[in-house]
C-alpha cells in the first residue's frame, strides 16, 4: 500500500459516454381524414395563472437556474398554451444572466451552472474561464408580482412559512431563508402561498413534496437532511400541509393540476455511478491489489472469527471490484474488531511490515476498529450519489490528518485515506437499502395524500410517478424522440441528473395538458396543440451568456 496515491475510478472518463444516444425514431403518423378540431379550454379559466412549486415549477436544470432555463419553465410553456384560450400575462422572477448562480454583496452564495464537458458534466468555468455572477441579492431584486413561484429547494412546508423570503435568516445557521423566494417575496415576511394568493388565481399548478424525501436522497440518508414527518400540524407533517395550501389555493374557486412525488431513486443522480467501479486494468489501481488483499486478509480473519464473513473484503485481479463503503445499518464491531487483533499473535509482525514498531499493535488494532467496524464491500444494491464520481479513489485529508494525529506517518496515512479503497465512503455518497426503503415509504403515503387530495378537490392529477418508472424501464416515445434515464445522452434529463433538459420539460408539459384536457374538457391534445419536444434542446451551449 505505500504506493497508493490516488486511485482513478476505472470508470471515471467512460461512464458517462458510454450510453446509448438518443434514438431518432421516424414517425410518420397517418393523419385522420377530418381535420383537428379547434383548441378550445372547456370549463377551465386560465385567465390567471400561478405556478407553485419547487425547483422543477422554476426551471432548474443543469444544478442552476438561469434565464434561458426559466424562459423553458414547465409553466412558462404551460402559460403559453393557456394564453391561446384566454390565458393572461405570464411573469417570472428572470435571473440576470445565463450563468446561473447568485451572489450576495459580491460574494458567490450559489455556483454557476453545469455544462458538457465531452466526457460528462462540467463546471460552466472549467470550459469558459471566470464569470462574474450578475444576480446580486443585495442590488437588483425584481419587482413581481410573479406568476411562477416556484422556489428551487422548497419543500411543502415552506411554502406556508413567513419569512422564507427574508434575506437576514441567509445568515442564520441552519438557514431559515431561500435566496431564491429572496428575489421573489413581497415583503420579507411574506409567505410563498400568500404571495400567491394574493393574486387571486383563477388556475393553478402545484408540484411539491419532491424536495421532502429529494434531500434526505442526495444526502445520502445520513441524517443532515432528514425526510419530513408524514404527520403534524400545517408547517411541520406532510399531510396537513398539502391539505393546507390545496384548500387556500382553491378556497376562492380556482381550478387547478396537481402532480405527484416521482421515485427519486430512479434519476440519474442515483443510478450513474457504478456500485463496482474499481478495475484491475487501471495501473493506478491494479497492481496494489496484491497488497491491498493482503491487508484485508488481516481483517477479513477477524470477521470469520466474528462470524461475519459477508464483511469480508477482498479485490478481484480478473473483474471490476466493488467500493468499500461504511453501513451504518450494520452492528459496529469496532471493540471486537480491536479486541481480536491484539489477541493475535502474528499482528505485532503485520504491524512491523508497515514500518511502524511492533510496540505500535494496540494502536493499529484500535484504528483497524474505528475505521472498520461498519464496513463492507458495496453491493448491486447499494445507491451512489453522482458526485461520488469525483471522490471515489481520492486521498481524504481529514482522515489523513487523524491518522497523522494517532502517530501515524503522512504517506502511511494517506495510504489508509483512499476513498472506497481503504477508507470506507461515508453515508453521504451511498443510499444504503435500508435508506431507499424509508425513501420509497415516505413517497408511496405522500403522493397517497396527494392523489385523495386532488380527487377531494376535484383538481387535474397527473401521475409524475408513474411517467419516471416508464422512463426508467422502458424509455419514453414523443414525436421524433425515444428519451431515457441516462444522463447526458437519454434527452430527459439535464447535467445534474436530478432535473429534466428543456426537451424533458416538454415530455411533462403535455403531461400536464392531458391530465387538464381530462378533469376540464379542454382539448390540448385532441386539437393537436401538445408541445413539439424537437423545438427544445437538450443542452445549452457553455458560450451562452
Amino acid at each position: 500500500m505505500k504506493n497508493i496515491k490516488y486511485i482513478l475510478l476505472a470508470s471515471a472518463a467512460t461512464f458517462l459516454v458510454s450510453c446509448n444516444d438518443i434514438e431518432d425514431v421516424d414517425i410518420n403518423p397517418v393523419e385522420a381524414a377530418a381535420e383537428r378540431p379547434a383548441l378550445i379550454a372547456g370549463s377551465a379559466n386560465f385567465s390567471n395563472y400561478v405556478a407553485l412549486g419547487n425547483s422543477l415549477t422554476a426551471g432548474f436544470t443543469d444544478n442552476a437556474l438561469f434565464i434561458a432555463s426559466q424562459q423553458n419553465s414547465l409553466p412558462n410553456l404551460l402559460s403559453q398554451k393557456f394564453a391561446l384560450v384566454g390565458g393572461g400575462t405570464f411573469t417570472q422572477p428572470l435571473m440576470n444572466d445565463n450563468f446561473g448562480g447568485i451572489a450576495l454583496q459580491g460574494s458567490r452564495i450559489l455556483q454557476p451552472r453545469l455544462v458538457f464537458g465531452g466526457a460528462g458534466p462540467v463546471s460552466l468555468e472549467s470550459l469558459i474561464g471566470p464569470v462574474t455572477i450578475t444576480t446580486d441579492l443585495a442590488i437588483n431584486n425584481p419587482t413581481g408580482p410573479f406568476n411562477n413561484m416556484g422556489v428551487p429547494g422548497a419543500k411543502s412546508y415552506h411554502l406556508l412559512a413567513p419569512g422564507y423570503g427574508n434575506i437576514a435568516g441567509l445568515s442564520l445557521n441552519p438557514r431559515q431563508a431561500n435566496p431564491y423566494f429572496v428575489r421573489m417575496a413581497s415583503t420579507p415576511n411574506a409567505s410563498v402561498i400568500a404571495d400567491a394568493m394574493a393574486q387571486a388565481p383563477t388556475f393553478f399548478s402545484l408540484w411539491i413534496g419532491n424536495n421532502d424525501v429529494l434531500g434526505y436522497a442526495l444526502s445520502g440518508g445520513d441524517g443532515s437532511d432528514p425526510i419530513t414527518p408524514v404527520d403534524g400540524p400545517p408547517g411541520v407533517g406532510f399531510n396537513q400541509t398539502y391539505a393546507a395550501l390545496v384548500a387556500s389555493l382553491t378556497a376562492g374557486g380556482a381550478q387547478g393540476v396537481v402532480a405527484n412525488i416521482p421515485n427519486v431513486t430512479s434519476i440519474p443522480h442515483f443510478t450513474t455511478v457504478p456500485y463496482n467501479p474499481l478495475s484491475p486494468l487501471n495501473p493506478s489501481f491494479g497492481p496494489l491489489i496484491p497488497t491491498l488483499n493482503g491487508v484485508f486478509g488481516q481483517l477479513n480473519q477477524v470477521f470469520a472469527f466474528l462470524q461475519v464473513p459477508e464483511r469480508s473484503i477482498v479485490f478481484s485481479q480478473t473483474a471490476a471490484s466493488a467500493v468499500v463503503v461504511k453501513d451504518e445499518s450494520l452492528v459496529n464491531l469496532s471493540t471486537q474488531i480491536r479486541d481480536v487483533l491484539n489477541g493475535s499473535p502474528t499482528f505485532p509482525a503485520f504491524v512491523q511490515s508497515f514500518g511502524l514498531p511492533a510496540q505500535a499493535a494496540p494502536l493499529v488494532a484500535n484504528l483497524f476498529g474505528v475505521i472498520y467496524g461498519q464496513a463492507r464491500q458495496a453491493t448491486a444494491g447499494d445507491l451512489f450519489v453522482l458526485p461520488s464520481s469525483s471522490i471515489i479513489g481520492t486521498v481524504n485529508a481529514s482522515s489523513v490528518e487523524f491518522l497523522m494525529s494517532q502517530g501515524l506517518s503522512a504517506a502511511l496515512a494517506g495510504q489508509f485515506s483512499v476513498e472506497g479503497v481503504s477508507l470506507p465512503l461515508a453515508d453521504k455518497w451511498v443510499l444504503l437499502p435500508i435508506e431507499q426503503a424509508a425513501i420509497a415509504s415516505a413517497t408511496s403515503t405522500f403522493n397517497a395524500t396527494i392523489a385523495a387530495t386532488a380527487n377531494q378537490a376535484g383538481l387535474a392529477f397527473v401521475d409524475a410517478n408513474e411517467i419516471l418508472n416508464r422512463l426508467a424501464t422502458r424509455g419514453i416515445t414523443s414525436g421524433k424522440f425515444t428519451f431515457t434515464e441516462n444522463l447526458v445522452t437519454g434527452g430527459a434529463f439535464s447535467l445534474d441528473g436530478v432535473h429534466p433538459t428543456a426537451r424533458g420539460y416538454t415530455l411533462l408539459v403535455n403531461e400536464f395538458m392531458k391530465a387538464i384536457d381530462a378533469t376540464y374538457g379542454s382539448n390540448f391534445e385532441a386539437s393537436g396543440s401538445l408541445v413539439d419536444p424537437g423545438a427544445y434542446p437538450t443542452n445549452y451551449s457553455p458560450g451562452l451568456r
